[in-house]
C-alpha cells in the first residue's frame, strides 16, 4: 500500500490505493489525453484561454456557460430573461453563436442546421466539467460545425479516484435557485469507477414571466486497463421556459424594464392585458459517449469516440390575428361574418437524432508531435406545426386540434480529416502545421413554416448541397527565452450556409459558403509574480452571411453573402501577483469590424401599410452589428485563511443593432461590476464546508446587451416617398443588482 496525493475538485487530498504512485499518475494522465488532439498546447501558434474546474466552480450558481465564460479576453454573454439563467448568447470577437464551434471530449455539440448551441438544453454542465478551452479565431482543426470566430472545446470531469459525495445548493433574486448532488465510487478493484450528478434550477427570471424550469444529469462508468480506459458517459436536460424572445419595445424601456409582450391575448373587459399560460418552450435533449483511450507505447495513443444525441420538444404560442390562409385554414362564417383572420394556438416541433464517431491517432517522439484525426456524423431533423386552437373556428369540418400545417426533413452527413504536426527545430523554434478536409451533404425537404404568397402554398424545401472544404493552417512558436515567446500564425476555414439560410433565400438563388483567412501574431511574458500577453489578429472574410435588410419574394428577411468583410484588433492579457493573498488579472481588446461596400434595404410601404416594395441605399464601408470596438475585463481576487473573495469589472463598448452604423440603431455601451465573497472551512464528518454570496451588477447599472430592430418606410407622398423612416425595436435589458447565495458540502 502507497499514499499518492491527487487533485480533485481544486483540493489536495491524500488517499490510500492499492497500487504504485506511477500507476496512478499514469491513470490520469490518460484521462487527461482524451481531448489533446483537437487542443491548442503551450507551443501551438495560436491564440486561446483555458478556463480551469475551480474556476467554473467559484462563479457557478446557477448561470450558463456564456456567464461563466464573459470575463474571457473578447467575449461577450447576453440573456434573454435578464439574469444568465435559459436561453442565453455568446459572442467571441463580436461573432455569434452559429460560427462559434462546440465540442465536449471532441463530439460536436452544435447542432447541425443552425449551427448554434443551446445552452438552456444543457443546464448546469459546468458541474461536470474539468475544463474549458476557448480558442479564438479559426484556431485548431476540430471536429463539427466551422469555427469561424471561435471555438469552445469542453472536457468532461475526470473520474474520481477516491469515493466522494457532494451537495451545491444556491437561492437568490427573481426566486433563482440550483440544487446540485454529486457523488462518486472511487476506484473499485483497481480497474472501476462511477460518478453521477443531478441538478435543478429554477427562475422566474428578471424579466416578466421569463420563467425556467431546468433539470439535468450526468453519468459515468470508466475502466482503467494498464494501457487502456474506457469511459461510457451520458447527459442530458430538460427544459421548460416562458418565452422572453421578443424584447422590450423602445416606448417601455424606460418606464418598464422588465415588460414582456410575449404570449399577449388582448385585453380582459377591465382593459387589464391578458397572457397565454403556456406560452412556453419545451426540449428535451440526451447525449451518449463511449469514450476509448489505448496508449500502444510511450509515444503513441489512439482516441476514439462513439456518440448519440437525442433531441425532441417543441416551442407554443397564441398568435393573434393571423391569416388563416397562411395556416392552410379555410375562411369561415362566424355571426353573419366572414372570418379571414383569427386568434389560434400554434406549435412548432423538432425531433432529431444525431450521431456518429470521431477519432485521434497521436504520435510523439523526440522533437516531433503528429496526430492524424477526424470524423464522420450524420444528423436526421425532423420540422412540423400544429394548430392546437382556433378562436371561434367553424370553418374546416376535418379540423382536428393538433392538425400539421407544415412538415419537413433536414439530413445532414458531415465528415473530416485532419493531419497536424508540429516540428521543434531548435530549442526556441516550433514548426506547426495543420490540414484538413471536410465533407458536407445537406438535404432538407417537404414544406416550410412560410406560406408562399406567389405560389399560394406553404414554402417548399427542396435543397441537397454538397460542399468540399480544404483548411490549411500554419504557424510557428517561438520561445525567446524562459519568460519570453511569440507566435505569429495563419489559418483558413470555411462555412457551410444554415437551413435558415437556405429557407430565407430568394427562390432563385441559394447562398454560398463562406470562407475566413485569419492571421495571429501574439507575444507573453511571464515572471513569477506577474505576466503579460499581446495577440494582434485580423480576420479576412469572403462571402460571409450578413442580414441587409433585403427579403425574399414571400417576403422574409434573408442573409445575404456580403463580399468583403473583416474583423482585426488586439487582445492585451496581464496579470499581477500584488501580494501572497491578493491577485489581480485583466485583459482588453480594441477592435475594428468592418462590412466593405454594404447596401442596406428597407421595406416600403403604401398609404394602406400594404408592402409594396424596398429601398436600396448604399452606404459605403459600416461597422458589423453586435461587434464592440472596445471591451475590457478587470478581476481583483483574494484568497486567504479559507477566505475568498473577487471584485470583477467588465466594460462593453457600443454595438450596432443592424449593420448600417446608425448610432439611433445602437446599444450604448456599459460598465458592470460583480462582486464575490466566500469562506471554506471543515467540520467533524465533512471534507468541506463552503458558503458564500454573489452580487451581481454590484453598482445597479441599466443596460441591455442585446436587442433586434425593423426599419421600414411608409409612402402616403408620391413627391417625398422616403420622408418618414419608421424604425421598431426590441431591447433585452439585464437585471440591476441582484444577489445569489450558496453553500457548497462535500463529503
Amino acid at each position: 500500500m502507497k499514499k499518492v496525493f491527487i487533485s480533485f475538485s481544486g483540493l489536495l487530498l491524500s488517499a490510500s490505493v492499492a497500487f504504485g504512485q506511477a500507476d496512478t499518475l499514469r491513470l490520469i494522465d490518460l484521462q487527461e489525453v482524451q481531448v489533446q488532439s483537437t487542443r491548442a498546447s503551450s507551443q501551438t501558434p495560436m491564440t486561446f484561454s483555458t478556463v480551469t474546474k475551480s474556476d467554473l466552480q467559484q462563479q457557478n450558481a446557477g448561470q450558463d456557460i456564456p456567464f461563466l465564460l464573459s470575463l474571457t479576453p473578447s467575449v461577450v454573454a447576453t440573456s434573454d430573461a435578464g439574469n444568465g439563467v435559459g436561453y442565453t448568447g455568446i459572442r467571441i470577437r463580436g461573432t455569434d453563436a452559429n460560427r462559434i464551434n462546440v465540442t465536449a471530449n471532441g463530439v460536436p455539440i452544435n447542432d447541425s442546421e443552425s449551427h448554434g448551441v443551446f445552452w438552456v438544453n444543457m443546464p448546469d454542465f459546468s458541474s461536470s466539467l474539468q475544463d474549458i478551452q476557448i480558442q479564438r479565431g479559426v484556431g485548431t482543426s476540430t471536429n463539427g460545425a466551422a469555427a469561424f470566430g471561435g471555438s469552445l472545446n469542453m472536457k468532461t470531469e475526470n473520474l474520481a479516484i477516491v469515493p466522494y459525495a457532494e451537495l451545491h445548493g444556491s437561492y437568490g433574486s427573481f426566486n433563482t435557485s440550483k440544487l446540485t448532488v454529486k457523488a462518486g465510487s472511487g476506484l473499485l478493484r483497481d480497474r472501476w469507477a462511477f460518478d453521477a450528478r443531478l441538478s435543478t434550477i429554477q427562475s422566474d427570471g428578471f424579466i416578466d414571466r421569463a420563467s425556467t424550469d431546468l433539470s439535468s444529469y450526468f453519468v459515468q462508468g470508466g475502466y482503467f486497463g494498464k494501457h487502456t480506459v474506457i469511459k461510457l458517459l451520458s447527459f442530458g436536460g430538460k427544459e421548460q421556459t416562458y418565452h422572453a424572445w421578443d424584447g422590450v419595445p423602445k416606448d417601455k424601456l424606460q418606464s418598464d424594464r422588465t415588460y414582456n409582450p410575449s404570449g399577449y391575448m388582448g385585453d380582459d373587459v377591465f382593459g387589464n392585458p391578458m397572457y397565454y399560460d403556456n406560452q412556453t418552450d419545451n426540449y428535451q435533449q440526451t447525449h451518449y459517449h463511449l469514450l476509448l483511450n489505448h496508449s500502444f507505447s510511450s509515444s503513441l495513443s489512439l482516441n476514439l469516440a462513439l456518440h448519440y444525441t437525442k433531441g425532441k420538444g417543441y416551442y407554443e404560442e397564441y398568435k393573434t390575428d393571423r391569416k388563416l390562409k397562411e395556416y392552410g385554414l379555410s375562411n369561415y362564417v362566424f355571426e353573419s361574418e366572414t372570418i379571414t383572420k383569427s386568434d389560434l394556438v400554434r406549435q412548432k416541433h423538432l425531433d432529431n437524432d444525431f450521431g456518429g464517431a470521431v477519432f485521434s491517432l497521436d504520435y510523439a517522439v523526440d522533437k516531433l508531435s503528429v496526430s492524424w484525426g477526424g470524423g464522420a456524423n450524420y444528423y436526421n431533423g425532423d420540422h412540423f406545426g400544429k394548430i392546437t386552437w382556433i378562436k371561434n373556428y367553424a370553418g374546416d369540418a376535418a379540423f382536428m386540434p393538433g392538425k400539421e400545417y407544415y412538415t419537413s426533413v433536414g439530413e445532414k452527413t458531415d465528415a473530416n480529416t485532419y493531419l497536424k504536426a508540429n516540428y521543434a527545430v531548435t530549442e526556441a523554434i516550433n514548426l506547426y502545421g495543420d490540414v484538413q478536409y471536410r465533407y458536407i451533404n445537406y438535404q432538407t425537404y417537404g414544406t416550410s413554416d412560410r406560406w408562399d404568397w406567389m405560389n399560394n402554398q406553404m414554402q417548399v424545401l427542396n435543397v441537397n448541397e454538397d460542399f468540399h472544404f480544404f483548411n490549411p493552417k500554419a504557424g510557428v512558436f517561438y520561445a525567446i527565452d524562459e519568460q519570453n515567446s511569440a507566435y505569429a500564425s495563419v489559418a483558413v476555414g470555411h462555412r457551410e450556409p444554415t437551413r435558415n439560410n437556405y429557407k430565407d433565400a430568394e427562390l432563385t438563388a441559394n447562398p454560398t459558403f463562406e470562407r475566413l483567412i485569419n492571421y495571429e501574431l501574439g507575444y507573453s511574458y511571464k515572471h513569477a509574480k506577474y505576466a503579460f500577453g499581446a495577440n494582434a489578429y485580423y480576420m479576412d472574410y469572403k462571402n460571409q452571411l450578413v442580414l441587409t435588410g433585403k427579403v425574399n419574394e414571400i417576403g422574409e428577411a434573408l442573409t445575404s453573402n456580403t463580399p468583403e468583410s473583416y474583423r482585426m484588433g488586439i487582445e492585451l492579457t496581464a496579470g499581477v501577483q500584488i501580494t501572497p493573498w491578493l491577485q489581480w488579472n485583466g485583459n482588453l481588446t480594441v477592435s475594428e469590424n468592418i462590412i466593405k461596400k454594404y447596401t442596406e434595404y428597407v421595406d416600403l410601404y403604401d398609404e394602406n401599410w400594404d408592402w409594396t416594395s424596398q429601398v436600396a441605399t448604399y452606404l459605403g464601408d459600416t461597422p458589423i452589428s453586435f461587434s464592440p470596438n472596445l471591451i475590457a475585463n478587470s478581476v481583483f481576487s483574494i484568497n486567504h485563511n479559507g477566505w475568498s473573495a473577487a471584485l470583477q469589472s467588465s466594460y462593453v463598448g457600443k454595438q450596432y443593432i443592424d449593420n448600417s452604423g446608425n448610432d439611433e440603431r445602437s446599444l450604448s455601451a456599459y460598465f458592470v461590476n460583480n462582486a464575490r465573497l466566500g469562506y471554506t472551512f471543515t467540520l467533524k464528518g465533512m471534507k468541506e464546508l463552503g458558503i458564500g454570496i454573489l452580487c451581481n451588477n454590484l453598482l445597479n447599472e441599466q443596460y441591455e446587451s442585446n436587442a433586434w430592430v425593423y426599419s421600414y418606410y411608409q409612402q402616403p407622398d408620391m413627391n417625398n416617398p422616403y420622408k418618414d423612416r419608421y424604425v421598431d425595436f426590441g431591447y433585452f435589458p439585464q437585471a440591476g443588482r441582484n444577489l445569489m447565495l450558496n453553500m457548497v458540502l462535500k463529503f
